[in-house]
């Protein structure tokens, strides 16, 4: 039998990944069944489950993929980013796959509390992201400066979540530049 290199098996967990992202967002978690997730990702359960231990395991691997993608645009180029992409993939085919993991991972954070045990060790990597990252733009006297970092952070956090929910409602995306050019003057020395 034929070795399958790292690369390969990496590669394959990426597609398994994103096709269970699509059908979580699509199906919800419970609607997502094993036999949906076949369907979506074209393999067969013992191919899904060679690379995730069970349903769970893959939903929460979708949710840290896209925190860790999240935060590592938060490190880079700050919270308002990310809501600016959030914007552009509005109008991208895949949109709903993203948004619609994130909204599954909120109403699970409300309705499972081994859940939310599990994510609260994930979900402070983007908090942390973002306040290194508002700290270095005040030590730069990019911020503002009359007002607390975690005062900044909660309402760029809250900004995000605005923008999150926007969406899910099916509100139009095209006309929120503006707002997030108010939401960064917002946080910037004057």
């Amino acid at each position: 039998m034929p070795r399958v290199s790292q690369e390969q098996l990496d590669a394959r967990r990426r597609e398994i990944l994103g096709a269970a992202r699509s059908c979580f967002a699509r199906h919800g978690y419970e609607g997502a069944t094993v036999r949906r997730l076949e369907e979506a990702t074209g393999l067969s359960r013992g191919a899904i489950f060679h690379h995730f231990r069970d349903k769970d395991s893959l939903f929460l691997a979708v949710a840290e993929d896209d925190a860790a993608a999240m935060a590592e645009t938060v490190a880079r180029n700050g919270l308002v980013q990310v809501m600016r992409d959030l914007l552009e993939r509005a109008a991208a085919p895949d949109t709903a796959g993203w948004l619609g993991s994130q909204l599954e991972v909120s109403r699970r954070l409300r309705t499972d509390p081994e859940f939310a045990k599990r994510w609260a060790q994930r979900s402070a990597a983007i908090a942390e992201a973002t306040r290194e990252r508002l700290h270095r733009q005040r030590e730069a006297g990019v911020l503002r400066g009359d007002v607390p970092l975690d005062v900044l952070t909660q309402f760029l956090e809250l900004a995000y979540d605005g923008l999150v929910l926007h969406l899910a409602m099916g509100r139009p995306a095209d006309d929120l530049g503006p707002v997030l050019d108010l939401v960064e003057e917002a946080v910037r020395r004057r």
